[in-house]
Order: C-alpha cells, then sequence, then structure tokens
C-alpha cells in the first residue's frame, strides 16, 4: 500500500486493494494467498474473528496439526514450512494494526452499544448477573418505595418483583446463591448495612440468617466463602472469609470483588469518611495489598474483567461524573468510557458484558423558618450539602461537592432569606465561629485533610498548623478559642481532640475508637455526642473525664443542635420519611418533633444533617437524591 506520502498510504490502506502476492512471489502458495487476502478485507466482519481461527486456517494450509506433531524433524519441518508464511502474515498484521487505528479515527470499529433495562423513577442500589449469564437480579428503590429486588432478562425491558422488599442484593455465586442484605439501612454517609443472608437465585423460601451489620458481600470461587466488609471496634474490616481479616482501614472501604481464581480481593479504600474518593487496592489471602490505580476523587464501582486479568471500576479524578476504567495487576490504568454523567459499575458477565447504572446525583439544602407556610429551598449547584446555621438563624454554611464544586470542593455561605450564596474558600465547610467571622472547613479533604479558618467577610484564609493526625470533622467550642475535632493517626482509629485556634500542641481527649458528633457540642462547651468502639452513643466530657451512655438513643440515631431547653435534636438514618425528635439526655425521653421530606420523594436517599438554631425557630436540613437508569453495554474494551 506505500505511497508517495505518509497520506497517500493512509488512503491506500482504506480504499486500494492489495496487488497480488504471485506478483512478487510466484511460488507464493494459492491458499495462503487466500488467507492473506481474508486479513486485508476492507469490512472488519469479513476478516478473521479471532487469532484462534486464523492460526486454524494456517494448520490446515501446512497439511499437520498440533497434536500430529510427534518428532524433532517434523517440528522441525513444520517451522521450515511456515517459515514464509508466517512472516507475510507478520507484515500483514502490522498493516492490520495500523488499519486497525485508522478505523478507530474513521469509525471503522463501531462504539460501545448500551442498552437500557429499567424506565422508572428511583435509584438502582445494585445489580448483579446470575449464573446463566442471562438473568439480572437488582435492588432498586422506585418512586419513594422501600428497596425491592427485580428480575430481568438481557433481552427483554421488562423487571418482575422478585419477591424481596427492604433487600439489596450483594454478590451471587456461580452455583445461584445469592447474598443479601436484609433491612437494608444507611450507616453513614455513602454506607449501608443491614443483616448478611443467603438464598437460591430461583426463589421461594426464606433466607438463611449469615451475620449482622455487614455492609458488603462477595462470593469466593468456591462457592462457600464470603469476603465481607463490616465495622470492628471503630475500624473498617475486609475479611474473608468470614472472621479472617485481609485488611482494616481507619476510613472505610467499598465494593470487594474476589478474582476468578479465589487468590486475591479487589477493593476500593476511601481513607476518609464521609467522602467517596479513593483507589483500587487488590490484597492477597497472606494480608499482602497493591494499590493499582491513582486516587480519585469518587470511586464507586468494581468488578473482575470476564478473564481475570483486570480489574474494571468507575471513578473521576473531580467532581463526580464517574466514568470505566480498567486497571491490570501490576496498576497499568486506562479509560474505558466517558459519558455525560455518572457511571456505577454494578457487574461484568462471563461473555464480558458490563452492567451500568447511570444515575443522575443532587443535594438540595432545605430552611423551615417560623412563621412560613412552606419550606425555602436554598440549593446552590449540584451537590448542596449544609454544614451549619448561624444562631440567629439568618445564614447558612454549606459546602459544594459535586461537579460545581470543583476538584477542592467550594464552601459557601448564604442567606436563608434566599440571596445568592457568597463563595468564601476551598475545602469542606464544618462551622461558624460564634462571633461569625469565621468558617471552619478541612482542606484537601482526601490526600492530606488540613483545618483551616476561612474569612466570612473581608481577610484572608489561615491554615492552622498542621499534626501528624488525618482530620475528619470539627467545631468551634462556644468559647470561640479552641476547636473540638476528630482524627486519625497513621494506621490507628479515630479519636477526639482539642487544639487552641492561636496555635499550640494538639490534646486527645479520648481513647482511640471514639467518633465525635460535632455538631451536638453542649451550649456550655462541656459536653460532645460521640460514638464508642462498642457503637454505643456516650455524652463525652471535653474537659476530661469518664463518658456517660445516653439513653434512649440506638446504633443508628444521630444527635445534633443542643437548644435552649436543654435537649437534642435525634433521628435515625435509617427511616424516611423521616422523623425527628427532641431528647432529653437525662431521661432519654424522645418527643416527635416534626418529620422531613421533599415533596417529590423519588430517588431521595437520605436526610442529614438536621439542624436547628438554639431557639427552634429555624430548622435547616439536607437531602441527597439519586435516579438511576439500568444499562446492559457491549463492546466496551
Amino acid at each position: 500500500f506505500r505511497g508517495d506520502t505518509a497520506a497517500d498510504t493512509m488512503s491506500a490502506i482504506l480504499t486500494k486493494e492489495p496487488p497480488d502476492l504471485s506478483a512478487t512471489n510466484r511460488d507464493i502458495h494459492p491458499g495462503l494467498d487466500r488467507i492473506v487476502r481474508h486479513c486485508l478485507e476492507k469490512n472488519p466482519e469479513e476478516r478473521f474473528h479471532s487469532a484462534h481461527d486464523l492460526a486454524f486456517d494456517l494448520e490446515a494450509l501446512s497439511g499437520v496439526s498440533a497434536p500430529a506433531v510427534t518428532t524433532a524433524v517434523a517440528t522441525r519441518a513444520r517451522r521450515r514450512s511456515l517459515v514464509g508464511p508466517l512472516a507475510i502474515v507478520a507484515g500483514v498484521a502490522s498493516a492490520l494494526a495500523v488499519g486497525f487505528l485508522l478505523g478507530r479515527q474513521t469509525g471503522g470499529t463501531p462504539p460501545p452499544s448500551f442498552h437500557q433495562l429499567t424506565f422508572r423513577r428511583g435509584e438502582i442500589l445494585s445489580a448483579r448477573f446470575a449464573p446463566d449469564g442471562q438473568t439480572i437480579l437488582y435492588s432498586a428503590a422506585w418512586e419513594g418505595k422501600p428497596a425491592e429486588v427485580f428480575q430481568n432478562r438481557r433481552e427483554r425491558p421488562e423487571s418482575r418483583p422478585f419477591g424481596l422488599v427492604g433487600v439489596d442484593v450483594l454478590g451471587i455465586s456461580r452455583s445461584g446463591e445469592i447474598a443479601v442484605s436484609l433491612d437494608r439501612h444507611t450507616s453513614g454517609p455513602f454506607m449501608r448495612s443491614g443483616m448478611l443472608a443467603q438464598m437460591g437465585v430461583s426463589g421461594g423460601g426464606a433466607p438463611r440468617e449469615i451475620l449482622d451489620d455487614v455492609q458488603w458481600a462477595d462470593w469466593g470461587p468456591d462457592n462457600k466463602s464470603l469476603a465481607i466488609v463490616r465495622e470492628v471496634q471503630g475500624k473498617m474490616r475486609l475479611e474473608f472469609p468470614i472472621r479472617n481479616k485481609l485488611y482494616e482501614s481507619a476510613g472505610w472501604i467499598s465494593h470487594p470483588r474476589v478474582s476468578p481464581k479465589g487468590d486475591l480481593v479487589a477493593f476500593i479504600d476511601h481513607p476518609a469518611i464521609g467522602d467517596d474518593g479513593g483507589t483500587v487496592v487488590t490484597v492477597d489471602r497472606a494480608g499482602k495489598t497493591r494499590t493499582i490505580s491513582e486516587f480519585f476523587a469518587t470511586n464507586q464501582g468494581l468488578a473482575w474483567s470476564a478473564a481475570g486479568d483486570e480489574v474494571l471500576f468507575t471513578a473521576a479524578p473531580f467532581g463526580f461524573n464517574r466514568g470505566v476504567y480498567a486497571a491490570t495487576l501490576s496498576g497499568r490504568q486506562r479509560l474505558l468510557s466517558r459519558v455525560t454523567g455518572n457511571l456505577t459499575l454494578q457487574d461484568v458477565s462471563h461473555d464480558g458484558l458490563l452492567l451500568l447504572s447511570h444515575d443522575v446525583l443532587r443535594a438540595g439544602a432545605m430552611a423551615g423558618v417560623a412563621g412560613d407556610a412552606k419550606e425555602r429551598d436554598l440549593s446552590w449547584l449540584d451537590w448542596s450539602g449544609i454544614n451549619d446555621v448561624s444562631a440567629d438563624g439568618k445564614t447558612i454554611l454549606m459546602t459544594e461537592s459535586g461537579e460545581g464544586g470543583g476538584q477542592g470542593y467550594s464552601v459557601y455561605g448564604r442567606s436563608v432569606a434566599g440571596s445568592p450564596a457568597v463563595r468564601l474558600g476551598e475545602g469542606n465547610g464544618q462551622a461558624f465561629s460564634p462571633d461569625g467571622k469565621w468558617a471552619l472547613a478541612v482542606v484537601r479533604t482526601a490526600s492530606d485533610p488540613q483545618l483551616v479558618l476561612l474569612p466570612v467577610g473581608a481577610g484572608e484564609p489561615r491554615l492552622l498548623s498542621k499534626e501528624n493526625v488525618r482530620v475528619r470533622a470539627a467545631a468551634f467550642l462556644p468559647d470561640g478559642e479552641r476547636i473540638v475535632f476528630g482524627a486519625s493517626e497513621p494506621g490507628r482509629g479515630e479519636r477526639i481532640y482539642v487544639r487552641s485556634v492561636a496555635g499550640g500542641p494538639i490534646r486527645p481527649i479520648s481513647p482511640e475508637g471514639y467518633r465525635g458528633q460535632f455538631d451536638s457540642v453542649s451550649s456550655d462547651g462541656r459536653l460532645i455526642m460521640a460514638r464508642g468502639p462498642d457503637g454505643k452513643t456516650y455524652l463525652y466530657p471535653i474537659g476530661g473525664g469518664e463518658p456517660s451512655a445516653v439513653p434512649g438513643l440506638g446504633p443508628l440515631d444521630v444527635a445534633t443542635s443542643w437548644g435552649d431547653d436543654g435537649k437534642l435534636i435525634v433521628y435515625s438514618r435509617a427511616q424516611l420519611p423521616l422523623p425527628v425528635y427532641l431528647l432529653d439526655v437525662r431521661t432519654g425521653e424522645k418527643q416527635l418533633w416534626k418529620t422531613l421530606m421533599p415533596g417529590d420523594a423519588s430517588g431521595v436517599r437520605t436526610i442529614s444533617p438536621v439542624l436547628t438554631t438554639p431557639d427552634r425557630r429555624t430548622y435547616v436540613y439536607t437531602y441527597a437524591r439519586v435516579l438511576s437508569d439500568l444499562y446492559l453495554v457491549d463492546g466496551l474494551k
């Protein structure tokens, strides 16, 4: 195909027929001429479909097959007889490589196909292929109803109920056993947990319970052992099989998947609680880990490739419009697809088809003011999360952590009256100072979290001194001179610290394993609510002393906003619509205060936090909404 210029050569490859091979070699075998012409067909569908087919024709041409060559003489003769043909095929392969690249540039290689499987309004929680590769089981919460498991077939878009409500599908074994999560509920930002159970893919009968408070699970290739993720003594733990610890983190772990050989578990390691940024990691049966991807601002959804030689995952370097990536076990990473919007990888079939959910994510900020007939919508960009409300109820502090917030997130102040939001700086907002002049924030949330003071008015940001800890969340004490915060040392669990705004060393006030709820500092600055390593909620004395258990609180309850009435706002992440109570911490008595739910309940995943002013005349809350469609994707390589 050689031409006078590179452009002429490319044009000839695409448009001209090759010359007869006999023009350069009169002794060429007619069968080899046919094979080469078959390799050089302009239409890809008319070429060999695989190297295996090509090798078969070459063996047929040589007159021998691999098993028939039983002597060294025959082997050498075959090698000599194929030297010419293989040299020509090597040249053809080079030409095909150029043609393939040109075909991609000119649209010759068809793009992947996306076949939509679901059409209702709500959130896809999980989806898995059954062992036959044709049946799909998925869990979804449609039109504001509780999550339910549905069954689908690849060849048709209709779904039918599987008969399980309030259940999430975690994994399906090769033998047809389903690992499910019963009473699945939100246990923290981005995290859900429930009772791990198993049942047959054919349905019928009640699931058999295995272990409570499990967040993730996947089957090993032996169809018996399970890899799970659960919280143990304040740390997140990956176990495979159950109770055999492979990895532990002070952050959180998601999407564990066992390799087809059973020798590795791939998962996503998120270093910061409340943030879904992270890296893809593999761990072997001896606990040896290897990070095989770069750090992504959002990283959710993972599965092994059909061949088992790569880990596929969905992630984005900033924002949360995730694309599909692949990483080899040695850490070579490549982008497979990126589309408008956000993708979450659910599963990969044995023949290489992908199950992807296309998710529209939004977080809204709402405010209720005494005397108003309806709530005010204070949402600003795409993921508006409220962090604090001023004591007079006039201003909210919020963080935009989605596409609009940028790579390091953005902190905003906004009037409850609805005037435009004012960007205060980069970071994840935490709280207003008591005098309202500063906003406390965490910058570099996932990579190297550090506290910063952002001026609400004129002024320059003040980066607080860096200590050897990873900060998760923080709040001002009422004197305005000290900050209480939750952080962890490298390789250790979280604990509660206090530091001076002016500087100086940080001081731990709790043992390892206590996770403070920093929206719940008492008005006198003496107490803070904290979850202990035993999962119970305590009132922790900031000045020193022993914590005391709080009656009337369950492990999923969240306490915020100490009021002038001496009571706390309390609600459970596990309930929607969300009942909000006033809690008397002395007696444990709870009184229903309000029930919260946006007018459009479709896809609403969580409502949290709920914050009030001390006089309870103003309340604010954040809700997260996910609207999903499930797709079957072919041709993504």
